[in-house]
């Protein structure tokens, strides 16, 4: 079973590689980009198994790249904010 089956497993999943990648001094900027790029890639190369990926590649599809990296460094954020509420 892929992380992408289940998007509650996607999101832990890329939450657990953003703190990883915090705790070993990645600044937001970088990981941001990084997001993007798993975006990109995402978007071009792999179907959305679920609605929720659906709707995110629709949104990506629909966006120029300015609009792509804001909601690359949204689900950034959320998977932040939902690691942050799960351990407080």
């Amino acid at each position: 079973m892929s992380v992408l089956d289940n998007f509650r497993d996607w999101k832990e999943f890329l939450g657990e590689r953003v703190n990883q990648a915090k705790q070993a001094g990645m600044e937001n900027e970088s990981i941001a980009n990084v997001a993007y790029q798993i975006g990109d890639y995402l978007s071009a190369k792999v179907d959305p198994k679920n609605e929720q990926e659906r709707l995110l590649k629709e949104l990506w599809d629909a966006g120029d790249e300015n609009q792509q990296r804001a909601l690359a460094s949204l689900m950034v954020k959320l998977v932040q904010d939902t690691g942050n509420a799960n351990n407080g």
